[in-house]
């Protein structure tokens, strides 16, 4: 495996220095410490909420395989199966709801043209995003009917504020020179924004309010269908049904949620004990557990859950002493340790801090790969394993850069910080653990793939830019921010601008890569978006898992501790 790195390597034999003064963040402790060791269930199997909740599902289901009459009910159908899947029950039924709109695919659209001749703006806008993010290639041509003879969206159409909201959802899942789209994201950014003034129905408002601050494209699905019950409830024309339905099964999910995060306290802080034990790293065990929810929250991915929550975490903790704590001579024992050895053997080269995390690591993998050797897959964990090397490869070449205060360009820079930020290894490790995966899908994750490729650069760009100033007063390699400021003689917003153009760019290269024909199937890539999209949901106004006490709280309580 080539190395990354761009200066000299420290002889691998270098012994720690004991007396050098170590860079330390002022990390604040846990928020929820023991909160979540107690874990009492208040389901049951014969309890009657849960035979309520199938006679419920029954009756849902009846409703998106009902015959689709493109003169009667398409609309109807639309309406529901948007309601299905923003509530977050549409996981119970993914084979109707892809059967319903291939059906409505075949008699709205001709050539991949939507050839219905309709002026309801949202009616258009609700088809075109529901058979986009199904993968279908639909044209954004069908939005220029809404256009004045100057070539401009008719100002009319301000009025019409669900048909708005729904425009810009649909323009979220734009693609790479589709113009009309652009224009409609940015008429209906400047038309939503002026409506929240205007006088609008409570159901309206909340969701204008919603959206403007999260996009549906880029927030996360189980926080996204908490918030869209109370909207829903609001809506006049809701179906008592249905939102009974998620209701009951957002909090029967939410029971299987808070055992999982018990367990990952227990073993965070009964088996390792982080907070005593290694005291300069992040305490975020439920942040971690909350991140992955992110990832997947359905019940069959339990086990990927488990083994990604712990990945993660002990992977925040390499981070936190490649960022800063570790001395270069401990960095490069722990790196060899790791990239050429992988064996209990090298704890004793380690210093004292370094073992436990070692160790923790070597047996979290073979935790992963005893789990895997039940389906006969033991094998499937080198994949991992090589993108844990490669990501040591990469915190090792940039503590030599703060090291030896070496100032990279900006495509030197991002060549390392992609690895870094952690992405391709998260999406190859979020894969180990679900039933479907196969080796051709893990040979596809680790090559490098062009929507883990965009997915990286906006995760490193989003991280850089919130969080570049606390990194740089405690000690830190220099971000993208200071690598283009330097490189570009550019102010920081400016720079920040640049960076944030980057970052839409790369959503609409990960919007390519989920149309038909894809390379892996879309429930694969569905997990790489949703780690994208934590990225915009917990680091758009500042770096939410470091800083957890504060709109990441607030997540926290909304999916893991109150009830509906």
């Amino acid at each position: 495996m080539s190395k990354v790195a761009s200066v000299p390597v420290f002889a691998q034999d270098a012994k720690p220095n004991s007396n050098i003064t170590r860079h330390t963040a002022t990390f604040h402790p846990s928020i929820w410490g023991d909160y979540f060791l107690s874990y009492v269930p208040t389901f049951s199997e014969g309890d009657i909420n849960m035979k309520q909740l199938q006679l419920l599902r029954e009756d849902v289901r009846k409703m998106i395989v009902s015959p689709i009459d493109i003169n009667i009910n398409l609309s109807f159908k639309l309406n529901i199966i948007n309601a299905v899947q923003r509530l977050g029950v549409s996981y119970h039924f993914e084979h109707e709801i892809d059967e319903a709109l291939h059906q409505i695919y075949n008699i709205s659209t001709k050539d991949n043209n939507i050839t219905i001749v309709d002026d309801d703006l949202h009616f258009l806008a609700l088809l075109f995003r529901l058979l986009r993010q199904q993968g279908y290639r639909i044209s954004s041509d069908v939005f220029r009917k809404f256009k004045d003879q100057s070539g401009n969206f008719n100002e009319r159409l301000a009025n019409v504020i669900q048909g708005m909201l729904s425009l810009y959802e649909a323009a979220q899942l734009r693609l790479q020179g589709e113009e009309i789209l652009e224009e409609a994201h940015n008429f209906t950014l400047i038309q939503l924004n002026k409506s929240v003034t205007s006088l609008l129905s409570p159901f309206l408002a909340a969701q204008v309010h919603h959206s403007l601050g999260q996009s549906l494209r880029k927030g996360m699905p189980r926080l996204e269908a908490k918030y869209y019950i109370s909207f829903y409830q609001e809506d006049p024309s809701h179906d008592e049904k249905l939102l009974t339905f998620a209701k009951l099964d957002f909090n029967m999910l939410q029971e299987l949620h808070q055992e999982e995060v018990s367990s990952m306290t227990k073993w965070w802080i009964q088996d390792l004990n982080v907070s005593t034990n290694m005291p300069f790293a992040r305490d975020r065990i439920v942040e971690s557990c909350f991140w992955i929810l992110g990832v997947y929250f359905e019940p069959q991915h339990s086990l990927a859950r488990r083994i990604m929550i712990k990945v993660i975490a002990i992977s925040s903790i390499i981070d936190d002493m490649y960022d800063a704590y570790g001395t270069i001579d401990e960095l490069e024992l722990f790196t060899n340790a790791i990239e050429s050895r992988w064996d209990i053997c090298a704890l004793v080269d380690l210093p004292e801090y370094m073992k436990l995390c070692y160790a923790s690591l070597l047996e979290v993998f073979e935790e992963i790969e005893q789990e895997l050797r039940k389906q006969g897959k033991a094998h499937f964990v080198k994949y991992a394993k090589k993108e844990v090397k490669r990501l040591v490869q990469a915190y090792i070449t940039e503590a030599r850069w703060f090291h030896y205060n070496h100032k990279p360009t900006v495509e030197e820079y991002m060549k390392v910080a992609t690895m870094s930020c952690g992405f391709s290894m998260l999406t190859t490790v979020s894969f180990l653990g679900m039933e479907d995966t196969t080796e051709e899908v893990l040979k596809w994750a680790t090559s490098d793939p062009k929507i883990v490729v965009a997915a990286s650069t906006l995760c490193r760009l989003m991280d850089d830019i919130v969080g570049s100033e606390f990194e740089q007063k405690r000690g830190h390699v220099v971000s993208c921010l200071e690598c283009y400021m330097k490189q570009h003689n550019a102010s920081r917003q400016d720079a920040i601008e640049e960076l944030l153009k980057e970052v839409e760019r790369a959503w609409k290269d990960i919007n390519e890569e989920c149309l038909n024909p894809t390379q892996v199937p879309m429930t694969f890539l569905i997990r790489v978006v949703n780690l994208a999209r934590m990225m915009d949901v917990l680091y758009k106004e500042e770096d939410s898992y470091t800083n957890a006490g504060g709109i990441m709280k607030d997540y926290i309580k909304a999916l893991l501790v109150n009830k509906i």
